[in-house]
């Protein structure tokens, strides 16, 4: 790094004494001992005086904002002023002049600003903070009188605390941390473990302020220190020693958290960047670095948060770095010190744990023959062996430093493999860490930064370092090589940026071994094997099953606040687009359905720290507070009961499902219920536990669970039939029911593999119970059966094995509702059985006691009869009620009567000609009463009862029916003829105008009724016919006169029709165009899920699924409001038109226009009453539009009565008008058609362009596909144009 160094000169005797940054002048303030106010221009290199302070300057210190600036003087007093040099106020910061010097610091927000200030009058170096307002200079609190050691203060920027340092030398302690808050009342402290003598000289927190670093000044050496708080305790996360001739200065970086910058007397400067590292190992072991101690926590055995602990492990100075490894079933820890020292520790088997609990280890320092340099990314190569990377001569103080550069006499940076061996034997159950040495075994200078080391689980002493922009190199040890170069690059597992944290997953690719290198960059970039599979990733871990200790998951938190577990087969087959979108979730459709894609983690910023790996089936996340939640992510947990329920562990997966509330229809459809059958008695071997099973039992449905509620969990392989019927077939199961084969060979099982015990045969009434539909019959019979041995009185053994009559009547009264168990009791036409049961129901005596001594007193077929009457069995009642004689037929006439349904099964069981008769005629009464007058009317000939055949014909609209029965009854010519005339005016009133013209010419005679009801039915050929032959010219003049009138109201209205047609497809075109508009101006305005916060994307995501094109939403900062118009009023446009129907009673013009052309008619009402108005600028207008012209086209009828009124109108010779009514008709039915097929194109396409959809070009368009297509065969082709 270049430098340049200005001089800038100065009074005799003069020296700078504060000096600041103005980032608004881009200059530096420097102020002097004399109190002189200097401005050095960086870029010009020329000073300016711009003021003089009396007494000299102490500090200089700028508002957060940069429009003040505040400085305290050598005469205690604080001037504030503008960045223009205007004082705005003066105030003191001592009660009488003195030389003071304390620093001043500002609130993150500026409007405070705090400072430290002597006690007058007092023997001892006691001090109070004190805290000014910024507007005013008003002092807002002071604290009380402490000994506050140097001038050491700084307030935390996010304005919570205030930092100060205690000087306990008086009490014997070393200094400590103290924070207060603005009032000036002391919070909390810590000390910093320390000697006594040890001071304290800078003391700063980092931007987000959430780390605290100082520079603590021993005896031998500095030491930079950083401090991490969370869940109540400050942790000491690092210590970096310095020599004390160093006079190591820092500060954090303004805008990256995680940087920190320092400097040396000596000109050296140093960049820190810090990353995060989560300490929890594939065994789910937590370790957590605090100071000297390492906190170790097991969290397969208890999920406890940090700082609590299982046990820790105490070393003798901070430690800087670890490893941990498992291998070879051996637990070993490698912790490096912040003087340089290396320690290993051999810890016993992960199940002896629980008897550390609690304890405090001390550990040895190992010896080295040479010195190793100050090591970093420490990762183990095998179970005696260390990889790490090393620095010499980088300015930082170590012992091992100093030893190591006399013998290398090189600084720099060395990749170095460490053998390590212990001459004690390590004693199980107990914690080793004495008797350890190592030596140098490989060392390799690196000419670039190192980014992490990673093992590689799949080879032996190897591991993978990534170097500073993303290249990956595999390092192989001496001892796993036998040629060639120690490091080889893998271009094809190469990073695009550098990614701090790593994981490696040996995987299985088509038989073949291959290795993913997954990485995370600081962008939220998660990286595997040369590419990008999340772009807003937070953090990730791997879950690895039990079925063959394979990673099978990745699992992913994003910076949404959301978990994705994703398969690894997924990644190597690059499914993760398609099945889990671009992990944008607010971009994907929501349908209401759970997809089971992602979880939504409950609080803000927590992260994946670990994962409890088989059948636990766990995700560990940790909260920004610091605490530890553990969820269970469905897919995860389905995956472990699969595992288990596919290697027979029925038991395992059992608890599993109870214990994450799983559907337990999984075990059963897992491998399909019909293979499940056949291994019921392996299950129930197993559980061995009645009430597990009773559970499992009283849980089955009718539903393949693993295709409906977790489909999108989990998928299986179908098991065909085929198999099944192979391995066994289905004899004795039913086949089209799951309930019922499940639980029937739970039943056999149960006869099969338990012992005879009350519990069982309680289990046994269960599955009866729960079958579909349950077998509460066969279950009382196994009750009567328990009774009958219990009236018995002898002495069987098989007693013990049952449980009591009346313990199994509650169990199963339990499980089922008692009004459905007495009933079955009924049914079974015991009658002391249903007793038993009424009375262990909590029912009262009185409401069965009579009714059951009522059936005792009946004869047997009229006790059945009541029995089936109550439950509603009325076919067993029909049959037992005709089987008690014909002294009962009225009271089965009324059991028809009251349930119709049976009348067909009455006339098979009667068989009696004139109770049969009886039974028919009821049922056409019944038939008439219900409006179904042909079926009635049908019944009524069958018994030969003609007038209610005649009156049910005539109900129902028949005519013809009614004159063919008026014949059969022999009606004499006066009474035809006047219920002929009564059926024509029905007829008309039915709006049926065409029969009533039919009756009127072949029954009344009646000619000129005739042709009227032809005309206003619209048949004008046969009008003109009846007229024709009956030479009656004053018809023919009026059929005449209104063909003439009628085709001069269609040929107005199609020409309203048209016009109307043109001014929808100009509106469509329109509303379709600004729709397109706006739909690309969203699109171009929208940001990308990674630059928005948290916040803004969970109302990013509600904003844009309610917006549409005629939406006008603004969104500014993290809000958005939404104004929307009228919702879509397509299906009410429908409803009204309906409604309104045409009654009878119109002249019949009007009645003819309105029924061909209520379409046309309807939306001129519609345009009148301002309905479409309505519609205007809504989000439902354009398919309103496309709605409205779809129903604008000529129905069949309309296309055969128009066609009928173009002949009529030749017939009479008028053709001009005929050829006018066609040419107008038909470019109605072109302009509808075009328009319509217009609308569905332009809908299709998201560009409209004015030439393309061109409403004449469609015309024209339309005009040549239909020229000989059915669509225009009402056309007359005399009519045509040339």
């Amino acid at each position: 790094m270049s430098s340049v160094v200005e001089s800038m000169d100065l009074e005799p005797g003069d020296f700078i004494t504060s000096m600041d940054y103005l980032m608004e002048k881009e200059s530096l303030i420097v102020g002097t001992s004399y109190g002189l106010l200097l401005l050095y221009a960086v870029d010009d290199n020329e000073t300016e005086i711009v003021g003089r302070v009396e007494g000299g300057v102490k500090c200089i210190s700028p508002s957060p904002d940069g429009d003040l600036l505040c400085i305290s003087t050598g005469f205690g007093q604080i001037l504030v002023m503008t960045h223009d040099w205007d004082l705005l106020y003066e105030t003191a910061l001592e009660d009488q002049p003195n030389d003071v010097d304390s620093p001043i610091s500002w609130r993150g927000d500026g409007k405070f600003f705090a400072a430290l200030s002597k006690v007058q009058d007092s023997s001892s170096l006691h001090k109070r903070l004190k805290v000014w307002e910024r507007d005013s200079g008003v002092l807002h609190a002071v604290s009380e009188s402490r000994a506050f050691m140097g001038a050491i203060l700084d307030w935390m920027p996010s304005g919570a605390k205030i930092a100060a340092v205690y000087d306990q030398k008086e009490e014997t302690k070393s200094a400590s941390i103290v924070f207060f808050e603005r009032n000036g009342l002391e919070r909390s402290s810590f000390s910093v473990d320390e000697g006594i003598d040890a001071s304290i000289e800078t003391l700063k927190w980092n931007c987000n302020s959430d780390l605290l670093a100082a520079i603590v000044r021993c005896e031998k050496h500095e030491s930079l220190k950083i401090w991490f708080f969370s869940n109540n305790h400050w942790y000491l996360k690092q210590e970096i020693r310095y020599l004390r001739q160093d006079g190591v200065r820092f500060m954090w970086d303004p805008t990256d958290p995680l940087q920190l910058i320092c400097w040396t007397l000596g000109g050296m400067i140093i960049i820190y960047n810090f990353v995060w590292i989560t300490a929890v190992m594939e065994d789910s072991t937590a370790l957590v670095i605090d100071g000297s101690k390492i906190l170790v926590t097991p969290l397969s055995l208890s999920l406890i948060p940090p700082p609590m602990f299982s046990f820790n492990l105490k070393f003798s100075t901070a430690v800087q770095d670890m490893a941990f490894s498992s291998m070879s079933s051996k637990n070993h820890l490698a912790a490096t010190l912040s003087d340089g020292k290396l320690c290993v520790v051999e810890l016993p088997a992960l199940d002896t744990w629980e008897e550390l609990e609690g304890k405090e280890f001390y550990i040895e320092a190992s010896s080295f023959e040479t010195g190793f340099g100050s090591p970093a990314h420490l990762v183990w190569l095998d179970s005696h062996m260390l990889l790490s990377v090393s620095q010499f001569n980088i300015g930082h103080s170590s012992n091992s430093l100093e030893t190591s550069s006399s013998k290398d006499g090189l600084p720099g940076y060395y990749l170095q493999e460490m053998e390590l061996a212990c001459s004690e034997d390590h004693i199980p159950g107990l914690v080793t860490c004495s008797g350890w040495h190592g030596k140098i075994s490989n060392q390799i200078s690196l000419d670039r930064l190192v980014i992490g080391i990673v093992s590689n689980p799949a080879k032996r002493c190897s591991a993978y370092v990534q170097f500073d922009g993303g290249k990956v190199f595999e390092y192989t040890s001496k001892l796993g090589i036998t040629g060639g170069v120690p490091l080889q690059e893998h271009d094809d597992m190469r990073f695009s940026s550098s990614c701090p944290w790593m994981g490696v997953v040996p995987v299985e690719d088509h038989g073949m071994s291959k290795i993913l290198l997954f990485g995370l960059d600081d962008n939220n970039k998660l990286h595997a094997n040369g590419r990008i599979l999340c772009n807003n990733c937070s953090s990730f871990s791997f879950y690895l099953n039990s079925a063959d200790q394979v990673i099978t998951n990745l699992i992913i938190a994003t910076t949404q606040d959301l978990v994705y577990v994703i398969d690894i087969s997924d990644i190597l087959h690059e499914n993760l687009e398609s099945k889990y979108g671009k992990f944008h979730p607010v971009l994907r459709k929501r349908n209401g359905e759970d997809d089971g894609v992602f979880i939504t983690m409950w609080e803000r910023g927590a992260k994946i720290v670990g994962v409890l790996h088989g059948d636990e089936s766990a995700v560990i996340l940790q909260t920004t507070r610091g605490n530890l939640e553990c969820i269970y992510p469905r897919k995860l947990v389905l995956a472990s009961i699969v595992n288990a329920l596919v290697q027979g562990r029925f038991k395992d997966a059992l608890l599993m499902v109870r214990r994450h509330r799983i559907d337990f229809n999984v075990i059963v459809d897992h491998c399909g219920w019909k293979t499940f059958v056949h291994l019921a008695a392996e299950f129930v071997r197993q559980v061995n536990n009645l009430s597990y099973i009773t559970e499992f039992v009283c849980s089955m449905k009718n539903e393949n669970m693993m295709e409906t509620l977790y489909k999108n969990y989990i998928s299986l392989p179908s098991i065909k039939d085929d198999k099944v019927l192979e391995s066994g077939g289905l004899m004795g199961y039913d086949g089209n029911s799951k309930v019922n084969s499940v639980l029937l060979a739970i039943r056999k099982a149960l006869a099969e593999q338990i012992v005879e015990n009350p519990a069982r045969e309680l289990c046994i009434l269960t599955t009866l119970v729960r079958s579909e539909p349950p077998a509460l019959e066969e279950a009382l019979k196994r009750i009567k059966d328990i009774r009958e041995m219990e009236l018995s009185g002898s002495d069987d053994p098989r007693k013990i094995a049952y449980p009591s009559a009346e313990e199994s009547l509650k169990h199963l009264l339990w499980l089922s509702e008692s009004e459905a168990v007495y009933e079955a009791a009924l049914g079974l036409y015991d009658l002391n059985l249903a007793a038993i049961v009424a009375l262990n129901s909590q029912r009262d005596p009185k409401e069965f006691l009579p009714f059951l001594q009522e059936l005792e007193c009946m004869p047997t077929l009229l006790m059945k009869y009541n029995i089936d009457l109550k439950l509603q069995r009325y076919e067993n009642a029909l049959r037992n009620i005709v089987s008690a004689g014909d002294g009962y037929f009225e009271e089965c006439m009324n059991l028809m009567k009251s349930n119709p349904q049976l009348y067909l099964l009455g006339l098979q069981l009667i068989t009696d000609p004139a109770k049969r008769r009886q039974v028919l005629e009821s049922w056409g009464d019944h038939l008439s009463e219900i409006k179904c007058f042909e079926d009635a009317a049908t019944t009524y000939l069958c018994c030969s009862c003609w007038e209610k055949a005649l009156k049910a014909y005539r109900a129902g609209g028949n005519w013809g029916g009614v004159l063919t029965v008026a014949g059969l009854i022999k009606l004499g010519k006066e009474e035809i003829m006047q219920l002929a005339h009564e059926l024509c005016e029905e007829l008309q009133a039915l709006g049926k105008p065409g029969e009533a013209a039919k009756i009127a010419l072949d029954y009344c005679g009646d000619v000129n009724s005739g042709i009227r009801l032809l005309v206003s039915a619209r048949d004008w050929e046969e009008a003109l016919r009846i007229a024709f032959l009956h030479r009656r010219d004053d018809l023919i003049s009026e059929v005449k006169n209104a063909s003439l009138e009628c085709a001069s109201i269609l040929i107005g209205e199609y020409e309203e029709g048209l016009e109307k047609i043109g001014k929808y497809v100009a509106r469509y075109l329109a509303v379709r165009q600004r729709r397109l508009l706006l739909a690309a101006k969203l699109k171009a305005d929208e940001r990308s899920l990674k630059e928005l916060d948290d916040e803004t994307a969970s109302e990013a995501s509600s904003s844009f699924s309610g917006m549409s094109a005629y939406t006008t939403g603004s969104r500014k900062g993290s809000t958005a409001s939404i104004s929307s118009g009228t919702s879509s009023k397509a299906r009410d446009m429908r409803r009204q038109r309906n409604k309104g129907k045409i009654r009878a009673g119109r002249y019949f013009f009007f009645q003819f226009i309105t029924k061909h052309f209520s379409v046309v008619f309807h939306c001129y009402l519609l345009h009148s009453h301002g309905w479409l108005n309505k519609l205007s600028s809504s989000p439902g207008e354009e398919m309103a539009l496309v709605e409205h012209l779809k129903g604008m086209s000529l129905v069949a009828g309309a296309k055969c009565e128009l066609k009928s009124l173009l002949l009529s109108l030749l017939m009479l010779g008028k053709e001009d008008i005929a050829r006018k009514l066609q040419r107008i008709g038909e470019n109605y039915q072109l302009s509808q058609i075009s328009a319509v097929k217009l609308a569905e194109d332009a809908m299709s396409s998201d560009r409209v362009d004015e030439h393309t959809y061109s409403f004449e070009h469609y015309i024209q368009k339309v005009k040549k596909e239909l020229q000989l297509s059915e669509v225009f065969t009402w056309q007359s082709k005399v009519l045509l144009s040339p």
